[in-house]
Protein backbone atom coordinates (compact mmCIF):
# COMPACT_ATOMS: atom_id res chain seq x y z
CA UNK A 1 0.00 0.00 0.00
CA UNK A 2 1.29 3.46 -0.95
CA UNK A 3 1.39 6.08 1.77
CA UNK A 4 -2.01 7.69 2.24
CA UNK A 5 -3.00 10.94 3.93
CA UNK A 6 -6.21 11.59 5.85
CA UNK A 7 -7.09 15.15 6.85
CA UNK A 8 -9.56 15.65 9.68
CA UNK A 9 -11.11 19.13 9.80
CA UNK A 10 -12.27 20.19 13.26
CA UNK A 11 -10.71 19.53 16.66
CA UNK A 12 -13.82 19.00 18.77
CA UNK A 13 -14.40 15.61 20.38
CA UNK A 14 -15.61 14.14 17.05
CA UNK A 15 -12.45 15.05 15.14
CA UNK A 16 -10.22 14.08 18.06
CA UNK A 17 -11.84 10.66 18.34
CA UNK A 18 -11.54 10.09 14.58
CA UNK A 19 -7.85 11.08 14.62
CA UNK A 20 -7.00 9.06 17.74
CA UNK A 21 -8.64 5.82 16.59
CA UNK A 22 -7.24 6.17 13.07
CA UNK A 23 -3.75 6.65 14.51
CA UNK A 24 -4.27 3.56 16.69
CA UNK A 25 -5.38 1.45 13.70
CA UNK A 26 -2.42 2.63 11.62
CA UNK A 27 0.06 1.83 14.41
CA UNK A 28 -1.41 -1.57 15.27
CA UNK A 29 -1.57 -2.71 11.64
CA UNK A 30 1.60 -0.91 10.50
CA UNK A 31 -0.34 0.99 7.83
CA UNK A 32 1.49 3.82 5.97
CA UNK A 33 -1.07 6.53 6.84
CA UNK A 34 -0.33 10.17 7.60
CA UNK A 35 -2.97 11.86 9.76
CA UNK A 36 -3.45 15.60 10.06
CA UNK A 37 -6.05 17.23 12.27
CA UNK A 38 -6.69 20.90 11.44
CA UNK A 39 -8.51 23.16 13.92
CA UNK A 40 -9.45 26.80 13.28
CA UNK A 41 -9.23 27.97 16.89
CA UNK A 42 -6.16 27.98 19.11
CA UNK A 43 -7.47 25.20 21.37
CA UNK A 44 -8.95 21.74 20.89
CA UNK A 45 -12.09 20.29 22.44
CA UNK A 46 -14.81 22.55 21.04
CA UNK A 47 -17.49 23.02 23.71
CA UNK A 48 -15.68 20.72 26.16
CA UNK A 49 -13.87 23.15 28.43
CA UNK A 50 -13.05 23.00 32.15
CA UNK A 51 -12.04 25.84 34.48
CA UNK A 52 -10.30 25.12 37.78
CA UNK A 53 -10.39 27.95 40.29
CA UNK A 54 -9.92 28.07 44.07
CA UNK A 55 -10.58 24.34 44.41
CA UNK A 56 -13.70 24.39 42.20
CA UNK A 57 -13.97 22.28 39.03
CA UNK A 58 -16.28 24.14 36.63
CA UNK A 59 -17.47 22.90 33.25
CA UNK A 60 -18.08 25.64 30.70
CA UNK A 61 -19.72 23.20 28.27
CA UNK A 62 -21.26 19.76 28.86
CA UNK A 63 -20.88 18.56 32.45
CA UNK A 64 -21.42 14.86 31.89
CA UNK A 65 -21.39 11.80 29.64
CA UNK A 66 -24.34 9.41 29.59
CA UNK A 67 -23.00 6.11 30.90
CA UNK A 68 -25.18 3.67 28.92
CA UNK A 69 -23.70 4.89 25.61
CA UNK A 70 -20.43 3.01 25.84
CA UNK A 71 -18.24 4.97 23.40
CA UNK A 72 -17.60 7.63 26.07
CA UNK A 73 -16.42 5.29 28.83
CA UNK A 74 -14.48 3.18 26.29
CA UNK A 75 -12.46 6.23 25.24
CA UNK A 76 -11.90 7.25 28.87
CA UNK A 77 -10.51 3.77 29.61
CA UNK A 78 -8.33 3.86 26.46
CA UNK A 79 -6.77 7.08 27.76
CA UNK A 80 -6.00 5.60 31.19
CA UNK A 81 -8.50 7.81 32.99
CA UNK A 82 -10.75 5.14 34.52
CA UNK A 83 -9.57 5.95 38.06
CA UNK A 84 -10.83 9.53 37.64
CA UNK A 85 -14.41 8.53 36.69
CA UNK A 86 -17.19 9.75 39.01
CA UNK A 87 -20.94 9.21 38.82
CA UNK A 88 -23.45 11.94 39.49
CA UNK A 89 -25.47 11.76 42.69
CA UNK A 90 -29.02 10.86 41.70
CA UNK A 91 -30.67 13.30 44.09
CA UNK A 92 -34.11 14.76 43.61
CA UNK A 93 -34.62 16.92 40.57
CA UNK A 94 -37.38 19.41 40.05
CA UNK A 95 -39.48 21.15 37.43
CA UNK A 96 -40.45 24.75 37.96
CA UNK A 97 -44.05 25.35 36.82
CA UNK A 98 -45.90 28.63 37.39
CA UNK A 99 -43.37 29.78 39.97
CA UNK A 100 -43.39 26.61 42.06
CA UNK A 101 -40.87 23.74 42.25
CA UNK A 102 -42.35 20.26 41.79
CA UNK A 103 -40.44 17.00 42.30
CA UNK A 104 -39.88 15.09 39.07
CA UNK A 105 -42.30 12.14 39.22
CA UNK A 106 -40.43 8.92 40.01
CA UNK A 107 -40.32 6.37 37.24
CA UNK A 108 -40.53 8.86 34.38
CA UNK A 109 -38.25 8.41 31.38
CA UNK A 110 -37.72 11.58 29.34
CA UNK A 111 -40.95 12.80 30.92
CA UNK A 112 -43.00 9.70 30.03
CA UNK A 113 -44.43 7.97 33.10
CA UNK A 114 -43.61 4.29 33.65
CA UNK A 115 -45.28 4.20 37.08
CA UNK A 116 -48.82 5.44 37.59
CA UNK A 117 -48.86 6.35 41.31
CA UNK A 118 -46.07 9.04 41.41
CA UNK A 119 -47.64 10.57 38.34
CA UNK A 120 -51.17 10.47 39.77
CA UNK A 121 -50.18 12.25 43.00
CA UNK A 122 -47.89 14.83 41.34
CA UNK A 123 -48.85 18.49 41.69
CA UNK A 124 -47.48 19.12 38.20
CA UNK A 125 -50.79 18.36 36.51
CA UNK A 126 -54.45 19.16 37.01
CA UNK A 127 -56.99 16.30 37.33
CA UNK A 128 -57.99 16.98 33.73
CA UNK A 129 -54.32 16.83 32.63
CA UNK A 130 -53.89 13.47 34.39
CA UNK A 131 -57.02 12.07 32.75
CA UNK A 132 -55.82 13.24 29.34
CA UNK A 133 -52.44 11.58 29.88
CA UNK A 134 -54.21 8.33 30.86
CA UNK A 135 -55.75 8.32 27.37
CA UNK A 136 -52.40 6.92 26.21
CA UNK A 137 -53.66 3.52 27.45
CA UNK A 138 -56.65 3.55 25.07
CA UNK A 139 -55.70 5.75 22.11
CA UNK A 140 -54.96 3.92 18.83
CA UNK A 141 -51.43 4.05 17.48
CA UNK A 142 -50.67 6.88 15.04
CA UNK A 143 -50.64 6.39 11.31
CA UNK A 144 -47.20 5.43 9.94
CA UNK A 145 -45.28 8.51 8.76
CA UNK A 146 -41.72 9.43 7.82
CA UNK A 147 -41.31 12.09 10.50
CA UNK A 148 -43.18 14.47 12.81
CA UNK A 149 -42.30 16.94 15.54
CA UNK A 150 -41.66 15.75 19.09
CA UNK A 151 -44.35 18.16 20.29
CA UNK A 152 -47.01 16.83 17.92
CA UNK A 153 -46.22 13.22 18.78
CA UNK A 154 -46.20 13.63 22.57
CA UNK A 155 -49.26 15.92 22.61
CA UNK A 156 -51.24 13.30 20.70
CA UNK A 157 -50.28 10.56 23.14
CA UNK A 158 -50.25 12.40 26.49
CA UNK A 159 -51.88 15.83 26.07
CA UNK A 160 -50.70 19.43 26.44
CA UNK A 161 -50.11 19.51 30.22
CA UNK A 162 -47.67 16.62 30.32
CA UNK A 163 -45.84 18.05 27.32
CA UNK A 164 -45.60 21.61 28.65
CA UNK A 165 -44.96 20.82 32.33
CA UNK A 166 -42.71 17.77 32.02
CA UNK A 167 -41.50 16.67 28.58
CA UNK A 168 -40.79 20.09 27.05
CA UNK A 169 -38.67 21.46 29.95
CA UNK A 170 -36.58 18.26 30.00
CA UNK A 171 -35.98 18.11 26.25
CA UNK A 172 -35.50 21.88 25.90
CA UNK A 173 -32.80 21.59 28.56
CA UNK A 174 -30.99 18.93 26.51
CA UNK A 175 -31.46 20.29 22.98
CA UNK A 176 -32.04 24.04 23.61
CA UNK A 177 -34.78 23.90 20.99
CA UNK A 178 -38.49 24.15 20.29
CA UNK A 179 -40.02 20.67 20.57
CA UNK A 180 -42.76 21.65 18.11
CA UNK A 181 -40.04 21.88 15.44
CA UNK A 182 -37.61 19.15 16.51
CA UNK A 183 -37.65 15.81 14.68
CA UNK A 184 -38.97 12.69 16.40
CA UNK A 185 -37.19 10.32 14.01
CA UNK A 186 -33.81 12.02 14.49
CA UNK A 187 -33.94 12.30 18.27
CA UNK A 188 -36.26 9.56 19.58
CA UNK A 189 -37.08 7.03 16.84
CA UNK A 190 -37.53 4.36 19.53
CA UNK A 191 -40.64 6.16 20.81
CA UNK A 192 -42.17 6.04 17.35
CA UNK A 193 -41.34 2.33 17.06
CA UNK A 194 -42.70 1.75 20.57
CA UNK A 195 -46.04 3.32 19.65
CA UNK A 196 -46.25 1.32 16.42
CA UNK A 197 -45.44 -1.92 18.24
CA UNK A 198 -47.13 -1.53 21.64
CA UNK A 199 -49.67 1.22 20.79
CA UNK A 200 -49.36 2.77 24.27
CA UNK A 201 -46.10 4.63 25.08
CA UNK A 202 -46.47 3.97 28.80
CA UNK A 203 -47.04 0.22 28.32
CA UNK A 204 -44.26 0.10 25.72
CA UNK A 205 -41.80 1.71 28.14
CA UNK A 206 -42.83 -0.60 30.99
CA UNK A 207 -42.17 -3.62 28.76
CA UNK A 208 -38.82 -2.41 27.39
CA UNK A 209 -37.25 -0.52 30.33
CA UNK A 210 -35.22 -2.59 32.82
CA UNK A 211 -36.57 -2.60 36.38
CA UNK A 212 -34.57 -0.29 38.69
CA UNK A 213 -32.59 -2.19 41.34
CA UNK A 214 -34.50 -2.53 44.61
CA UNK A 215 -32.96 -0.53 47.45
CA UNK A 216 -32.51 -2.47 50.72
CA UNK A 217 -34.66 -1.11 53.53
CA UNK A 218 -32.45 0.82 55.91
CA UNK A 219 -32.66 4.02 57.86
CA UNK A 220 -29.90 5.81 56.00
CA UNK A 221 -29.73 5.17 52.25
CA UNK A 222 -26.40 5.87 50.54
CA UNK A 223 -26.56 8.43 47.75
CA UNK A 224 -27.67 6.61 44.61
CA UNK A 225 -25.45 6.72 41.56
CA UNK A 226 -26.97 8.47 38.58
CA UNK A 227 -26.87 7.64 34.90
CA UNK A 228 -24.12 10.15 34.06
CA UNK A 229 -20.37 10.16 34.54
CA UNK A 230 -17.66 12.80 34.59
CA UNK A 231 -14.01 13.02 35.67
CA UNK A 232 -12.65 14.34 38.95
CA UNK A 233 -10.34 16.60 36.95
CA UNK A 234 -13.08 17.74 34.54
CA UNK A 235 -14.05 16.54 31.08
CA UNK A 236 -11.32 18.60 29.38
CA UNK A 237 -8.89 15.97 30.69
CA UNK A 238 -10.10 13.77 27.79
CA UNK A 239 -9.11 16.51 25.32
CA UNK A 240 -5.72 17.05 26.98
CA UNK A 241 -4.90 13.33 26.83
CA UNK A 242 -6.01 13.03 23.19
CA UNK A 243 -3.92 16.04 22.18
CA UNK A 244 -0.85 14.52 23.89
CA UNK A 245 -1.25 11.29 21.95
CA UNK A 246 -1.81 13.00 18.61
CA UNK A 247 1.31 15.16 19.01
CA UNK A 248 2.61 16.76 15.83
CA UNK A 249 -0.32 15.61 13.69
CA UNK A 250 -2.38 18.53 15.07
CA UNK A 251 -2.43 21.99 13.42
CA UNK A 252 -4.25 24.65 15.47
CA UNK A 253 -5.14 28.26 14.68
CA UNK A 254 -5.74 27.60 11.00
CA UNK A 255 -9.15 27.39 9.31
CA UNK A 256 -10.00 25.28 6.27
CA UNK A 257 -11.86 27.30 3.64
CA UNK A 258 -12.42 24.77 0.87
CA UNK A 259 -12.22 21.09 -0.02
CA UNK A 260 -11.81 20.43 -3.76
CA UNK A 261 -11.80 17.13 -5.62
CA UNK A 262 -8.72 16.48 -7.76
CA UNK A 263 -7.89 13.63 -10.13
CA UNK A 264 -5.59 12.10 -7.47
CA UNK A 265 -7.58 12.85 -4.29
CA UNK A 266 -8.48 16.11 -2.58
CA UNK A 267 -7.01 19.56 -2.10
CA UNK A 268 -7.72 21.16 1.26
CA UNK A 269 -7.32 24.95 1.10
CA UNK A 270 -6.38 26.78 4.30
CA UNK A 271 -7.19 30.36 5.34
CA UNK A 272 -3.47 31.22 5.39
CA UNK A 273 -3.30 30.71 1.61
CA UNK A 274 -1.59 27.31 1.67
CA UNK A 275 -3.15 23.98 0.74
CA UNK A 276 -2.70 20.32 1.63
CA UNK A 277 -3.25 17.17 -0.42
CA UNK A 278 -5.36 14.36 1.04
CA UNK A 279 -6.61 10.96 -0.05
CA UNK A 280 -9.60 11.19 2.29
CA UNK A 281 -11.16 14.02 4.33
CA UNK A 282 -13.28 13.80 7.48
CA UNK A 283 -15.18 17.05 8.07
CA UNK A 284 -15.91 17.15 11.80
CA UNK A 285 -17.11 20.76 12.06
CA UNK A 286 -20.58 22.24 12.49
CA UNK A 287 -22.90 22.29 9.47
CA UNK A 288 -22.31 26.00 8.73
CA UNK A 289 -18.59 25.50 8.17
CA UNK A 290 -19.06 22.16 6.41
CA UNK A 291 -21.42 23.83 3.91
CA UNK A 292 -18.95 26.66 3.25
CA UNK A 293 -16.11 24.21 2.58
CA UNK A 294 -18.25 22.36 0.05
CA UNK A 295 -20.25 25.39 -1.15
CA UNK A 296 -20.06 24.42 -4.84
CA UNK A 297 -22.16 21.30 -4.18
CA UNK A 298 -25.90 22.01 -4.15
CA UNK A 299 -26.64 18.94 -1.98
CA UNK A 300 -25.02 20.85 0.91
CA UNK A 301 -27.47 23.77 0.56
CA UNK A 302 -29.88 22.21 3.09
CA UNK A 303 -27.39 23.16 5.81
CA UNK A 304 -27.77 26.88 4.99
CA UNK A 305 -31.28 26.73 6.44
CA UNK A 306 -30.53 24.40 9.35
CA UNK A 307 -30.92 26.46 12.54
CA UNK A 308 -28.66 26.50 15.57
CA UNK A 309 -29.52 28.14 18.86
CA UNK A 310 -27.17 30.02 21.17
CA UNK A 311 -26.95 29.37 24.90
CA UNK A 312 -25.14 30.98 27.81
CA UNK A 313 -24.43 29.57 31.22
CA UNK A 314 -23.18 31.15 34.41
CA UNK A 315 -21.44 29.27 37.21
CA UNK A 316 -21.50 31.07 40.55
CA UNK A 317 -19.56 30.15 43.68
CA UNK A 318 -20.95 30.91 47.17
CA UNK A 319 -20.25 29.91 50.72
CA UNK A 320 -23.08 27.51 51.65
CA UNK A 321 -24.07 29.94 54.40
CA UNK A 322 -25.13 32.47 51.71
CA UNK A 323 -27.97 30.17 50.59
CA UNK A 324 -30.53 30.64 53.36
CA UNK A 325 -33.28 28.57 51.78
CA UNK A 326 -31.62 25.50 50.36
CA UNK A 327 -33.27 22.81 48.26
CA UNK A 328 -32.75 19.08 48.68
CA UNK A 329 -31.78 17.99 45.19
CA UNK A 330 -29.45 18.35 42.25
CA UNK A 331 -31.27 20.97 40.19
CA UNK A 332 -34.35 22.01 38.27
CA UNK A 333 -35.58 22.76 34.77
CA UNK A 334 -38.06 25.52 33.95
CA UNK A 335 -41.33 25.10 32.04
CA UNK A 336 -42.05 27.61 29.29
CA UNK A 337 -45.15 28.90 31.09
CA UNK A 338 -43.04 30.32 33.95
CA UNK A 339 -41.96 33.98 34.04
CA UNK A 340 -38.29 32.94 34.32
CA UNK A 341 -35.52 33.76 31.85
CA UNK A 342 -33.27 30.96 33.07
CA UNK A 343 -34.04 27.56 31.53
CA UNK A 344 -32.40 25.37 34.17
CA UNK A 345 -30.19 25.40 37.25
CA UNK A 346 -27.78 22.70 38.42
CA UNK A 347 -26.64 22.57 42.05
CA UNK A 348 -23.23 21.32 40.99
CA UNK A 349 -21.95 20.87 44.56
CA UNK A 350 -24.72 18.30 45.12
CA UNK A 351 -24.71 16.68 41.68
CA UNK A 352 -20.94 16.17 41.45
CA UNK A 353 -19.28 15.37 44.80
CA UNK A 354 -15.72 16.65 44.84
CA UNK A 355 -16.31 19.49 42.37
CA UNK A 356 -16.54 22.04 45.18
CA UNK A 357 -14.46 22.74 48.32
CA UNK A 358 -15.93 21.91 51.74
CA UNK A 359 -18.49 24.46 52.90
CA UNK A 360 -18.95 25.91 49.41
CA UNK A 361 -21.80 25.84 46.89
CA UNK A 362 -21.61 26.01 43.11
CA UNK A 363 -24.73 26.87 41.10
CA UNK A 364 -24.79 26.70 37.30
CA UNK A 365 -27.66 28.36 35.46
CA UNK A 366 -28.57 28.56 31.78
CA UNK A 367 -30.17 31.26 29.64
CA UNK A 368 -31.06 31.35 25.94
CA UNK A 369 -34.53 29.97 25.22
CA UNK A 370 -35.29 29.63 21.49
CA UNK A 371 -37.54 32.69 21.83
CA UNK A 372 -35.10 34.60 24.09
CA UNK A 373 -31.84 34.45 22.14
CA UNK A 374 -30.95 38.05 22.98
CA UNK A 375 -30.29 36.97 26.59
CA UNK A 376 -27.06 35.31 25.43
CA UNK A 377 -25.64 38.66 24.26
CA UNK A 378 -26.21 40.53 27.52
CA UNK A 379 -23.22 41.60 29.63
CA UNK A 380 -21.95 39.37 32.44
CA UNK A 381 -23.47 41.69 35.05
CA UNK A 382 -26.87 41.67 33.32
CA UNK A 383 -26.89 37.85 33.04
CA UNK A 384 -25.94 37.48 36.72
CA UNK A 385 -28.68 39.91 37.74
CA UNK A 386 -31.26 37.91 35.73
CA UNK A 387 -30.04 34.63 37.22
CA UNK A 388 -30.00 35.79 40.86
CA UNK A 389 -33.39 37.45 40.45
CA UNK A 390 -34.86 34.18 39.11
CA UNK A 391 -33.13 32.00 41.72
CA UNK A 392 -34.43 34.16 44.56
CA UNK A 393 -37.98 33.42 43.52
CA UNK A 394 -37.45 29.89 44.88
CA UNK A 395 -34.33 30.20 47.06
CA UNK A 396 -32.98 32.85 49.40
CA UNK A 397 -29.44 33.83 48.43
CA UNK A 398 -28.24 36.71 50.59
CA UNK A 399 -24.82 37.44 49.09
CA UNK A 400 -23.20 38.17 45.75
CA UNK A 401 -21.20 35.25 44.34
CA UNK A 402 -17.55 34.95 45.43
CA UNK A 403 -16.77 34.70 41.71
CA UNK A 404 -18.59 33.78 38.51
CA UNK A 405 -17.76 32.21 35.15
CA UNK A 406 -20.04 33.23 32.27
CA UNK A 407 -19.80 31.26 29.02
CA UNK A 408 -21.58 32.06 25.77
CA UNK A 409 -21.87 29.41 23.08
CA UNK A 410 -23.01 31.16 19.91
CA UNK A 411 -24.95 29.04 17.39
CA UNK A 412 -23.65 25.98 19.22
CA UNK A 413 -26.81 23.88 19.51
CA UNK A 414 -27.78 22.43 16.09
CA UNK A 415 -31.52 21.90 15.69
CA UNK A 416 -32.65 18.63 14.12
CA UNK A 417 -35.92 19.90 12.67
CA UNK A 418 -38.57 17.65 11.13
CA UNK A 419 -37.12 15.80 8.11
CA UNK A 420 -33.51 15.99 9.37
CA UNK A 421 -32.86 12.24 9.13
CA UNK A 422 -34.09 12.11 5.53
CA UNK A 423 -32.00 15.15 4.58
CA UNK A 424 -28.92 13.53 6.14
CA UNK A 425 -29.48 10.33 4.15
CA UNK A 426 -29.69 12.37 0.95
CA UNK A 427 -26.50 14.29 1.78
CA UNK A 428 -24.59 11.08 2.61
CA UNK A 429 -25.73 9.45 -0.64
CA UNK A 430 -24.67 12.53 -2.64
CA UNK A 431 -21.29 12.69 -0.87
CA UNK A 432 -20.69 9.04 -1.64
CA UNK A 433 -21.48 9.67 -5.30
CA UNK A 434 -19.74 13.01 -5.91
CA UNK A 435 -17.03 13.13 -3.22
CA UNK A 436 -16.02 9.54 -2.38
CA UNK A 437 -13.64 9.55 0.57
CA UNK A 438 -15.18 12.68 2.16
CA UNK A 439 -17.23 12.10 5.32
CA UNK A 440 -19.29 14.32 7.65
CA UNK A 441 -19.34 13.69 11.39
CA UNK A 442 -20.31 15.66 14.49
CA UNK A 443 -23.07 17.19 16.55
CA UNK A 444 -24.78 18.80 13.57
CA UNK A 445 -25.45 15.50 11.88
CA UNK A 446 -26.32 12.36 13.85
CA UNK A 447 -26.36 13.03 17.58
CA UNK A 448 -25.34 15.89 19.87
CA UNK A 449 -24.03 14.23 23.05
CA UNK A 450 -20.36 13.44 23.69
CA UNK A 451 -20.79 9.64 23.15
CA UNK A 452 -22.76 10.25 19.93
CA UNK A 453 -19.98 12.53 18.64
CA UNK A 454 -17.28 9.98 19.55
CA UNK A 455 -19.27 7.25 17.77
CA UNK A 456 -19.62 9.42 14.66
CA UNK A 457 -15.87 10.09 14.70
CA UNK A 458 -15.16 6.35 14.93
CA UNK A 459 -17.62 5.53 12.14
CA UNK A 460 -16.15 8.19 9.84
CA UNK A 461 -12.64 6.91 10.62
CA UNK A 462 -13.66 3.34 9.70
CA UNK A 463 -15.18 4.48 6.39
CA UNK A 464 -12.12 6.59 5.60
CA UNK A 465 -9.78 3.67 6.41
CA UNK A 466 -11.82 1.32 4.26
CA UNK A 467 -11.76 3.83 1.39
CA UNK A 468 -7.99 4.41 1.40
CA UNK A 469 -7.07 0.74 1.85
CA UNK A 470 -9.36 -0.82 -0.75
Amino acid sequence: MDKKKVIIVGGGITGLAAAYYLQKEAQQKSLPIEIKLIEASTRLGGVIQTVKKDGFVIEKGPDSIIARKTSGINLIEELGLKDKVISNTAGKSYILVKGKLHTMPEGSFMGIPTRVTPFAVSGLFSPVGKLRAAADFVLPKGKPQKDQSLGKFFRRRLGNEVVENLIEPLLAGIYAGDIDKLSLMSLFPTFYQMEQEHRSLVLGLKKTMPEPPKQPASKKQPARKGMFISLTTGLEEIVIQLEKRLGESVLKGTAVTKVTRQSDGYEVTLANGTSEKADSVIIATDHFHAQKMLAEFSFMDCFKDMPSTSVANVAMAFPKSAIKQDIDGSGFVVSRNSDFRITACTWTHKKWPGSTPEGMALLRCYVGKPNDQEAVNLSDDEIIEIVLNDLNKTMNITEKPLFHVVTRWKKAMPQYTVGHKERMEQVKAALNEELPGVYLAGGSFEGVGIPDCITQGINAMKKSLEYITK
